[in-house]
């Protein structure tokens, strides 16, 4: 175990090394849209980046899709200037199919599964099954969800699974552009699903943990390049900076599955 630590620290500083040489061209501003899921490993590492690089890393924040305002698709609709997006894969991919993002430059990120919270010192509900999760939802007098990936599988995959569609209508409920966590916290709904990293960030609730894997869904999310990017070499660093060993420990402590090339 010893030598496989220190092959990824010799990998991490070879990479670092790497930035710093590159860095002697010339600083970027490279500007960034990200969804929730990546955010608080994303927030640990660019201090790195921009500490390596010399560049200033800009950050706009919304979810992959939906139409609130600051909803990544509807930013770049207005004409937000971007040179990278990290989003949901499938996100990114209609992003590319209407042209707002180069086809290929797309890498795949991280793993994210969906988690179950519950507000701090509540009760924590049997979710190691199918079955288990169905009692815990159905006796919840509230339930939400996010209007990301996360929540269009719970809403229009899992409860019609469990066979709980018609029960849920009355007491389940999305959450637009706020995270789930926060309106646990604050009482407004007893149980809430989302994916788990950005569940952990979340003061006032616990996670009770994952899904159970028959009904886990996992989300990938990924990195391009943004059509019309001013700083696409400084973007592209960032993404290789994202994906290498040397991000591994801030996304797994994020509650995130590094996706290994």
């Amino acid at each position: 175990m010893p030598s496989s630590f220190a092959a990824i620290r010799t990998l991490a500083l070879a990479f670092t090394t790497t930035l710093l040489l590159q860095s002697a061209a010339g600083a970027a501003e490279v500007r960034v849209m990200i969804s929730g899921g990546m955010t608080a490993a994303y927030q640990a590492l660019v201090p790195e980046f921009e500490k390596a690089t010399g560049n200033k890393v800009i950050t706009a924040y919304g979810p992959s899709m939906g139409t609130t305002v600051n909803a990544i698709p509807v930013r770049l609709g207005r004409g937000e200037p971007a040179d990278v997006l990290i989003l949901v894969g499938y996100a990114l991919d209609d992003l590319v199919k209407q042209g707002k993002a180069v086809a290929d430059s797309k890498v795949d990120l991280v793993k994210s599964p969906i988690g179950i919270a519950v507000k701090s010192g509540a009760a924590k509900p049997d979710i190691s099954s199918a079955d288990a999760v169905k009692r815990a939802l159905l006796q919840a007098k509230t339930v939400a969800y996010s209007d990301s990936a996360s929540g269009v599988y719970v809403s229009t995959e899992m409860f019609s699974k469990l066979g709980i569609t018609e029960a849920m209508k009355g007491k389940a409920r999305k959450i637009p552009a706020t995270p789930v966590g926060e309106i646990v916290a604050r009482g407004e709904a007893e149980i809430g699903l989302q994916q788990i990293a950005e569940l952990k960030p979340v003061a006032g609730i616990d996670i009770v943990g994952p899904l159970p894997p028959d009904l886990q869904k996992i989300t990938v999310f990924s990195a391009g390049i943004a059509t019309g990017s001013k700083e696409p070499e400084g973007g592209k660093a960032l993404i290789k900076f994202l994906a290498s060993p040397a991000a591994r420990d801030a996304l797994v402590k994020s509650g995130l599955d590094p996706i290994t090339k």
